[in-house]
């Protein structure tokens, strides 16, 4: 199921054209492998990715594993960094100093040159939506953002949202499913 999956999502890479699929896996199928098997896809066709969580708090755990995987190419986003070190990763993200950019809901609006990929992990929950201020749903954000950079987007869940499943019935998102554990 990851492979074929996969296969789905690098033909879409490798043409350089918009998809949004609904990777709906139990916890343990293998989502996050997916994931940073497209990111890789991606960087071979010298794009750049980027890669939403929900909270900071599973920043961490996801970002050891990308910069394990693409060593010093990995930049990240989220409302724990000083205002210097938001510069910071803004400019190399901006100069093309990383291919990944992990983040919270706000770093949907990093400026990503190249963008051939955009991953929202855990789609369905409520903390990407942002209710004071500029008002957003990152998830839906990253939909547009993928239409116009003309790349593919994973919204992935365990428990994909309404709304997500509601795209795929009227044929907006492509659903692909992981039943198995790892």
């Amino acid at each position: 199921e990851q492979q074929g999956a996969l296969e789905v999502i690098q033909e879409r890479l490798r043409k350089g054209v918009f998809q949004t699929f609904l990777l709906y896996g139990v916890t343990g199928s293998g989502k996050t492998e997916v994931y940073l098997r497209a990111v890789a896809e991606a960087r071979r066709a010298h794009k750049r990715s980027l890669i939403l969580l929900p909270e900071i708090s599973l920043t961490p755990q996801l970002l050891d594993r990308v910069r394990q995987r693409f060593p010093g190419r990995v930049g990240a986003l989220h409302s724990a960094l000083t205002a210097s070190e938001r510069w910071a990763q803004w400019w190399n993200i901006l100069t093309g100093n990383v291919d990944v950019i992990v983040g919270a809901r706000s770093a949907v609006f990093a400026p990503v040159p190249d963008l051939g990929l955009i991953v929202v992990d855990e789609e369905h929950d409520p903390s990407y939506k942002q209710d004071d201020g500029l008002r957003y749903h990152a998830r839906d954000l990253a939909v547009v953002r993928g239409k116009l950079a003309d790349c593919p987007v994973i919204l992935g869940s365990a428990t994909p949202s309404i709304e997500s499943f509601e795209n795929c019935r009227q044929g907006r998102y492509r659903l692909m499913e992981l039943t198995q554990r790892v």
